[in-house]
């Protein structure tokens, strides 16, 4: 008999089905929730989907490129070159890069190096004190060059072994101060960037419409006076991330250079303008000064009249511009539009389902309540609730 009780149950339960009731309850504190609750909603939905958020465009991500021009002069004088005229050529290493350039802006220049012998700086892998400290052939990867084998004077006090190398070694002292290339903080970039929205067919550059060429001449940016200018100040980039391009300059760095175009196509197209940001990318902690700095080394080579090769060889310090570009564009589209509606639509259902278990849980006459929401009604008419 149990079986089948439970049989008829489970048959009954599952052909049972679900009709809304509407029941008006006249609360004060219900209906407070209730609208509270309401108009929670739809300020969500207006004010965070819609206003905020524009949930009524559809969006598409930023395609972009971007090329680099930097112009300035810089004298220098110093006992290894003497005085000198720096242009592009010479602190522009390499000329082209992909979204970024690097300025040279002080260096260690090793003038007059030739493919001979020489003792190794000083250190404890090649200090010696005989001959046999000094492995002939033998090549270390952090060392000046290959050992010959002998040990000589390296200074009147020390001996290291012998090298042939590029000689005389680069001297291991720390880079000048203030920089050789001071002057670099004059130097100027023009920054051009040309950005596309594929999915909405819109391209536009950083050099706006109101920009010509002798406004170009003569511009540099200023957020103030300037801010659609494309050629910029190396000494203002700098300063804009709270740094000193002159103590910068002394070991080098790494800048970046944000372009950020976030565009409303709603609107008139000339409200779709660059915002630019500056900050600096490489670590700067004054705890942990090992290895600061960018920079790296590079040889200019000749050749006499008797073609033996030298060459000079500078260790360069300098600033890297990473130049970077974010944005998204927005655009009406009926199917976001409806997506988010719906959504809508459905939270204010929610509303409804946590308005119910409070008046059937907490209120004071939820039994009450809960007898006038469930009615059982079968074929044959009304149930009460003790037959069901």
């Amino acid at each position: 008999m149990s079986e089948k009780g439970c049989c008829d149950s489970v048959g009954q339960c599952f052909f049972d089905y679900y009709s809304s009731k509407i029941l008006v309850i006249r609360s004060r504190k219900v209906g407070t929730l209730n609208r509270f609750t309401q108009a929670l909603v739809i300020a969500y939905i207006i004010g965070y989907v819609c206003v905020l958020k524009k949930g009524y465009q559809d969006t598409d991500t930023v395609l972009s490129s971007v090329t680099t021009k930097v112009k300035g002069i810089a004298l220098t004088n110093t006992t290894e070159l003497g005085e000198r005229i720096w242009d592009v050529a010479d602190y522009i290493i390499p000329p082209q890069e992909d979204g970024s350039f690097f300025v040279l802006t002080n260096m260690i220049i090793t003038p007059n190096q030739t493919q001979s012998k020489c003792a190794e700086n000083p250190n404890p892998a090649s200090i010696c004190t005989s001959h046999r400290d000094c492995k002939r052939g033998f090549n270390d990867a952090r060392g000046d060059g290959v050992r010959t084998g002998r040990c000589v004077n390296y200074n009147d006090t020390v001996k290291t072994c012998e090298v042939l190398s590029w000689c005389p070694l680069e001297k291991i002292v720390d880079p000048p101060n203030p920089p050789l290339l001071a002057d670099a903080e004059n130097f100027t970039v023009l920054i051009k960037n040309n950005i596309r929205y594929p999915k909405f067919n819109f391209n536009k550059r950083n050099i706006l419409p109101n920009v010509n060429s002798s406004y170009l001449t003569q511009c540099v940016f200023s957020r103030k006076t300037d801010p659609d200018c494309p050629i910029f100040r190396l000494k203002d980039i700098v300063g804009e991330a709270d740094e000193d391009f002159q103590t910068m300059a002394v070991h080098g760095g790494v800048m970046g250079v944000q372009i950020r175009w976030d565009c409303d196509l709603d609107m008139p197209q000339s409200w779709c303008v660059p915002v630019y940001a500056f900050r600096r990318l490489d670590n700067k902690d004054p705890e942990n000064t090992v290895a600061p700095g960018y920079n790296f080394r590079f040889a200019k080579y000749y050749k006499n009249n008797d073609g033996k090769e030298s060459r000079t060889l500078i260790k360069g310090y300098g600033i890297r511009f990473d130049v970077m570009v974010f944005g998204q564009a927005g655009k009406f589209n009926i199917v976001p539009t409806l997506l988010n509606i719906g959504a809508g639509l459905a939270l204010l259902g929610l509303v409804n389902v946590i308005c119910d278990w409070i008046v059937l849980t907490c209120m004071t006459r939820k039994h009450h309540y809960r007898d006038q929401k469930y009615t059982y009604v079968d074929d044959y008419g009304l149930l009460s609730n003790e037959e069901t």
